[in-house]
């Protein structure tokens, strides 16, 4: 990508964990400014952490940093108290405090805490209207909308009176942490077009596969697949080099074999016009010894198991959004 392709308004990160920081660099990496985007972080530590590795970034911290965040700051007497009584700390101490309120918000914070920090900032998200980017895992869109109707009388939001911004719910994967990730995205009805291309382009800076859902249940579903995903490759990948180990080859040599015939696999996979039965197929000689994995593999239920795994990381997904999500709107 690009960067003439790339959204390059203001972001307010809410949250600056790992995930919040795989899309910080993979997009500062592709050429977005740095003078573009602002971490909320509550850990001070962490906050010096990403300071230290992206020097200039600003980052704030404690209780009015997530507003602050969003709404923007000049070097206003109110902005100066709030700092001295410790109600933000503005990182470095010696950047400016005057900056632009945010165009995009990118709520990424523990599921747990999101519905606390959304009903926070509801007014101040009313009032800006940015285009609020969910990566929080398990949290429908929904829910999200009734944290920021906060306070507000639900005639009012029907009649139009009061308006909520537009919510893009994405489910990234770890592999993103090394620009190699896979994210599905789900954009509720009031999200136009643009609101698309803008989230589109931020997560395809981390994610080499980035797959719309029209109907938001799906994100369940790539939870299952891409979203857990990494760790059923892992298992596999770890299961492999244990094999070898017990037929007597070196640990090291064992893990570093299947790493690369995983990687090989796949780059094939992604390559090849074949679909992926074909390619199983053509590497699979009758009666050779492929084929006699592969049968044993079938005799002990694969397919079964891992339809079964998928499955259950489903509904595991849907289970959690009743439980961090309550009832709809």
């Amino acid at each position: 990508m690009t960067q003439q392709q790339q959204h390059q308004g203001r972001l307010a990160f809410i949250g600056g964990g790992n995930m919040a920081e795989a899309i910080l660099g993979g997009l500062l990496a592709c050429g977005y400014p740095l003078s573009q985007c602002v971490v909320s972080e509550p850990i001070q530590a962490r906050c010096e952490f990403l300071q230290s590795k992206y020097p200039g970034l600003q980052t704030l911290s404690g209780p009015d940093a997530n507003r602050l965040a969003i709404q923007g700051s000049k070097s206003t007497t109110t902005t100066q108290s709030l700092i001295q009584d410790g109600s933000i700390q503005v990182n470095p101490t010696a950047a400016s405090i005057d900056f632009a309120p945010a165009e995009v918000v990118i709520l990424a914070v523990k599921p747990q805490v999101l519905r606390s920090v959304v009903v926070d900032l509801a007014p101040v998200l009313r009032a800006l209207q940015p285009l609020v980017i969910s990566i929080a895992a398990g949290i429908e869109t929904s829910a999200i909308a009734r944290f920021m109707a906060d306070g507000v009388d639900e005639d009012a939001i029907a009649a139009g009176s009061v308006k909520l911004p537009p919510v893009i719910r994405v489910m990234p994967n770890t592999p993103a942490l090394v620009l190699e990730g896979a994210a599905g995205m789900y954009a509720t009805a009031d999200a136009t077009a643009e609101h698309r291309e803008v989230a589109e382009s931020l997560l395809a800076a981390v994610s080499k596969q980035v797959s719309w859902v029209e109907t938001e249940s799906l994100i369940d579903t790539v939870t299952g697949i891409s979203g857990s995903g990494p760790a059923y490759f892992f298992l596999m990948m770890e299961a492999m080099e244990e094999a070898g180990v017990k037929l007597g080859m070196d640990r090291a040599t064992a893990k570093a074999l299947t790493i690369q015939t995983c990687l090989g696999a796949a780059k094939m996979a992604q390559l090849s016009s074949d679909d992926l039965e074909t390619l199983r197929i053509k590497v699979t000689s009758p009666q050779g010894t492929t084929d006699a994995a592969i049968k044993a593999f079938e005799a002990g239920g694969f397919r079964d198991l891992v339809q079964k795994g998928v499955t259950a990381a489903d509904a595991r997904s849907r289970t959690l959004a009743k439980e961090l999500g309550g009832a709809k709107l």
